[in-house]
């Protein structure tokens, strides 16, 4: 059985309204996640807990902003803002796996570092190609080339850590989802721009990935208190 075409009639007649919820109650989630990581992070002071909960705050601070560019009449400011820190998400998440291997000592700042502003000088790059050519293809491709250069790292680290830690199951799970997401977006942007049904389809996947993250970091919260 598939989505109801009812479902998809209700969404055209208030598009506005679905992407304000949709963006709310995807803050809302990167809120949890964040207050959850965070309090796991001062007992723990495990450094790549600290960039995944980085990679959150600024997921919750894109759609926030995202709520301000909902309708055709956005302010240019609030677009490029929020794909800044989309992007800035995205590699936050993808350097939460890679920290051991480029970190000799911990840093003061998981914010500003020298290795951390490299991506932020990256993303601004990006940000202008994407201001000057109009659109989000650069935020998209690079999307998706990181994640599934993520979705490699998290299936060696799967093979490797599966039976010790269950969270890298999830955490694979969700950089293939988020891979299929960046891929169907850039589909929809430049092939179905017109298509309503794809795009709820995507806004339904994107809200499936962000739930999964929040179940994964919720149990291994739980898990870490009886300890």
């Amino acid at each position: 059985m598939g989505i109801p075409l009812e479902f998809y009639q209700i969404i055209a007649q208030n598009k506005i309204l679905f992407r304000f919820i949709y963006s709310m109650i995807i803050a809302f989630i990167c809120l949890i996640i964040v207050i959850k990581t965070d309090r796991l992070f001062r007992i723990s002071s495990h450094q790549g807990i600290r960039y995944f909960r980085n990679a959150f705050f600024f997921y919750c601070i894109a759609f926030l902003l995202r709520i301000f560019i909902i309708s055709p009449n956005y302010f240019s400011l609030a677009k490029i803002i929020f794909e800044f820190f989309m992007i800035m998400a995205g590699f936050f998440l993808f350097y939460s796996l890679l920290w051991k291997k480029l970190e000799t000592k911990k840093d003061l700042s998981s914010l500003l570092n020298s290795k951390i502003l490299l991506f932020y000088i990256l993303t601004l790059i990006l940000v202008i190609f994407d201001y000057l050519f109009g659109g989000y293809n650069f935020m998209f491709i690079s999307q998706v080339f990181l994640f599934f250069i993520a979705s490699m790292i998290s299936y060696q680290n799967y093979q490797i850590k599966n039976k010790k830690h269950k969270f890298v199951r999830l955490y694979l799970v969700v950089m293939l989802l988020n891979f299929l997401a960046w891929s169907t977006n850039f589909i929809f942007a430049n092939f179905l721009g017109g298509r309503l049904r794809f795009l709820a389809n995507i806004y339904i996947l994107n809200l499936i990935i962000f739930l999964i993250f929040l179940y994964g970091v919720t149990k291994f919260t739980r898990k870490k208190k009886k300890i």
